[in-house]
């Protein structure tokens, strides 16, 4: 047989109060009891029942990405605010005096700021060309765009963007 307890506790009922408020925090308050029964409690929420999408899962490409490409250009691939992956592949082929590079920019309104760059500064006359993937997570704040960039026409950097989650934080699935 089970038994009841009252629980006269001004701070945990404060507490309730303030955090569920539906639950008595606009009026008199309520009393607490205790039991000496076990209930089962059923989770019933979307992360419970396994239904919620894994962080790895929520950041994959799918057919909404954007797709870019650059060489000796560079462009706009992303004007919206949040959180945004970019995902591509910078291939540096040299075989002229100077440096060859690809950039990934993110510009304020006013000032250019590289956050990613593949360079290769040639000085001889060997030819070559080096590879190099790009995985990045990049944050936009109002008025901040993304650029892609490349000043030569022996190098190119291509792949896509998608968003994954908006200013505020909440996330977007693919």
């Amino acid at each position: 047989m089970a038994q009841e307890f009252t629980i006269n506790s001004a701070a945990i009922e404060s507490k309730i109060n303030s955090l569920l408020p539906s639950q008595g925090g606009a009026g008199a308050g309520i009393d607490f009891s205790a039991s000496t029964m076990i209930i089962p409690i059923i989770d019933l929420t979307e992360t419970a029942s396994g239904s919620a999408l894994r962080q790895d899962l929520q950041t994959s490409v799918s057919f909404k990405s954007t797709a870019f490409s650059e060489s000796a250009s560079s462009s706009t691939i992303i004007s919206n605010t949040g959180y945004w992956r970019i995902i591509g592949t910078s291939t540096v082929s040299y075989s002229a005096n100077g440096v060859s590079s690809n950039t990934i920019t993110i510009n304020d309104g006013t000032t250019n700021k590289i956050i990613w760059s593949h360079n290769h500064y040639q000085s001889s006359v060997a030819t070559g060309t080096t590879a190099v993937d790009i995985d990045l997570i990049v944050f936009l704040n109002a008025g901040d765009t993304c650029l892609v960039g490349s000043n030569r026409g022996t190098t190119i950097i291509a792949g896509s963007s998608r968003q994954i989650a908006t200013i505020d934080g909440t996330l977007v699935n693919p």
